[in-house]
């Protein structure tokens, strides 16, 4: 029961770094994605009034986490790529940083 747990750790961290080390707008959607799916645990555990239960297998638990946050960083990969491989999209969707001249 606390799944969402893992992807604010990683939200946590990555707005460390990023904060610390200017990453650009790659960082910045990272974070939201990783906040994002940190949110939506915490928000149906309390709509399922179990915020701060551990259930029977905490182990799956803390697996179901790693495996939202993998999708999440699998989800922000592909999308970078795609901002990658199209500069003109990546640069409408604000994905990427036009270079200044």
């Amino acid at each position: 029961m606390v799944c969402y747990t893992i992807p604010l750790a990683a939200a946590i961290i990555s707005t460390i770094l990023w904060s610390s080390q200017r990453r650009g707008p790659a960082g910045w959607w990272l974070n939201l994605l990783l906040y994002g799916g940190a949110m939506f645990g915490v928000v149906d555990h309390l709509w399922n009034g179990e915020l701060f239960l551990i259930g029977e297998a905490p182990l799956m638990d803390l697996l179901l986490g790693f495996t939202i946050t993998a999708v999440i960083f699998g989800g922000w990969g592909i999308t970078f790529a795609v901002a990658r491989a199209y500069p003109n999209l990546g640069y409408r969707m604000g994905f990427l940083e036009q270079k200044r001249r």
